[in-house]
């Protein structure tokens, strides 16, 4: 192409530029077609990632595994070393708790277990074991010197709860002794003998000092506050009665009394007596002979007479020992007062004095 043709097609250039046309381009429509489909466009997200995750839970599912059910052991009389391994190889967790038992020889076997045997259960999961400790006590003590009931007591908290206790008292035998009335002076079987099966242990206890002797007091004329002081010092055992007083009798005292011919009389020698008593209260106080029966004891026990007013705080009227049997204390307190016997501190009879 000559130079010349080459400059007449860069003139005519403008003019095509000039005849081109370019379309318009419509931002309304577009801007309007974005938001017609935005939201379909956040739901195919939304349902994208729901099914993802569901995927992934699958395949989860599928992958990991929950424990396997299993059958839980019998192990109940086994030692406890083998106990653990069958819980082992069943993939059980043990959970222990230690027991005193009352069988000789069984300590550290299995007592109880939950669930028991045969249960189903899944892996992992507790097993609880009761595993015994021995028994509380594996020999005989020296209860030589000791006081009955405070043995009894002591081996009754022992075993409390206990099923088979692997001590028993036979009834003792009592015999006159220097030693105070209750204190075990002989035992068999002897100290440190082994247990194997439930013992019953036999005492010989004192009945106390037979050869004391006590003087009878002369108690006639006496009124109710002297003969409590006088119960409360003497060891004899006074049966009192009553009548109404009559004539030159003084209410509310002692008018007559067993006599003895024999200066002194063995301890706890029952005496009787017999009180004048008013026929209506005297200063406000009612007068009376308060009665019971006890257990007939091989030696005397602490009884004790307690007061309680309408208004006020209680108090003591008497202290004393008494052998067993009938028993009666004379009176004089306000109406309405309670009065309460208690027998080695513990309340054997109450009444209310009208």
């Amino acid at each position: 192409m000559k130079l010349s043709q080459l400059k007449d097609k860069i003139k005519e250039i403008p003019g095509y530029i000039r005849n081109l046309r370019v379309p318009k381009v419509d931002y309304h429509s577009m801007l309007a077609a974005i938001q017609a489909n935005g939201k379909l466009l956040v739901f195919t997200v939304i349902a994208a990632i729901f099914v993802m995750m569901l995927a992934c839970l699958v395949v989860f599912s599928i992958n990991v595994k929950g424990p396997e059910k299993v059958m839980v052991p019998d192990v109940v009389g086994k030692d406890l070393p083998s106990a653990l391994i069958e819980m082992q190889a069943k993939e059980l967790y043990p959970k222990i708790q230690l027991r005193y038992s009352d069988t000789p020889g069984d300590e550290g076997k299995i007592l109880e277990q939950s669930p028991s045997g045969g249960a189903i259960r899944k892996g992992y999961s507790r097993v609880s074991l009761v595993v015994s400790r021995g028994v509380v006590i594996d020999h005989v003590e020296n209860y030589v010197g000791q006081n009955l009931d405070d043995v009894r007591l002591k081996l009754q908290t022992l075993f409390a709860g206990s099923v088979r206790p692997l001590i028993i008292v036979a009834s003792p035998a009592y015999k006159a002794d220097a030693s105070a009335a209750g204190t075990i002076i002989e035992q068999d079987p002897p100290e440190g003998t082994g247990i194997s099966n439930p013992v019953t242990v036999h005492f010989i206890v004192s009945r106390g000092p037979n050869f004391e002797n006590t003087r009878v007091p002369d108690i006639i004329g006496s009124t109710v506050n002297d003969v409590l002081q006088q119960i409360s010092r003497t060891k004899l055992t006074f049966d009192f009665t009553s009548h109404e007083a009559t004539g030159a009798e003084k209410p509310g005292t002692v008018v007559s009394e067993q006599k003895f011919t024999e200066e002194l009389v063995q301890n706890y020698t029952h005496v009787t007596a017999e009180f004048a008593m008013p026929s209506k209260p005297v200063n406000g106080n009612v007068y009376g002979i308060f009665e019971d029966t006890l257990t007939a004891y091989p030696y005397p026990v602490a009884v004790k007479l307690t007061a309680v007013p309408e208004e006020g705080d209680p108090y003591t009227l008497v202290t004393f020992s008494h052998p067993g049997g009938k028993i009666t204390i004379p009176y004089a307190v306000p109406a309405g007062t309670e009065l309460v016997l208690f027998v080695v501190d513990k309340e054997h009879k109450k009444i209310t004095v009208r």
